[in-house]
């Protein structure tokens, strides 16, 4: 019953959430890299795509599930560690494939979960709390943005694999 009510009480928050840009695109026409640019809030994740070489890849059919950390996101990340990233392509891709997950698992799976295993091998934390759910401590803002190719949960937080 609990999950019944948390299950609710997300997808409540869902509908609340999701943007008037993202809910014109929410009708599948279009791939995980043309929704996220559609949105206008994830210039710095395409850009860090681009350069990791990663943008071919969320293009494919997958399906692919990715938590998108948002501009503003990426602006909370320290000056050092996002140089770090700059300066090594295999750290950055590390940590972009740390944001992906195989499979469209839309909002009604992920509050089922508890883990989730990532297209760099790592596994990401999945809790809910109340009716907001959380990806290790990046809180979703906007889940369930549909895409051809899968589904986008906006993250407010960038999220860093562990070191081992």
């Amino acid at each position: 019953m609990k999950k019944l009510i948390t299950l609710a009480a997300f997808l409540t928050l869902a509908v609340s959430l999701v943007s008037p840009a993202a809910t014109a695109r929410t009708n599948e026409e279009t791939n995980i890299v043309q929704t996220a640019l559609a949105a206008g809030q994830f210039k710095t994740l395409a850009k860090l795509l681009t350069r990791a070489g990663l943008v071919g890849t969320l293009q494919q059919p997958g399906p692919y599930t990715v938590f998108a950390p948002t501009d503003a996101a990426f602006k909370k990340l320290p000056k050092k560690t996002l140089n770090t990233l700059l300066k090594s392509k295999a750290k950055l891709k590390a940590v972009l494939l740390y944001h992906v997950v195989r499979g469209k698992v839309a909002a009604a799976d992920v509050v089922k979960l508890t883990s989730a295993k990532t297209l760099n091998g790592k596994t990401v934390r999945i809790r809910v709390a109340g009716s907001n759910v959380f990806v290790n401590s990046a809180k979703v803002t906007t889940p369930d943005v549909m895409a051809t190719n899968g589904v986008i949960h906006v993250v407010n937080r960038v999220l860093i694999p562990p070191a081992r």
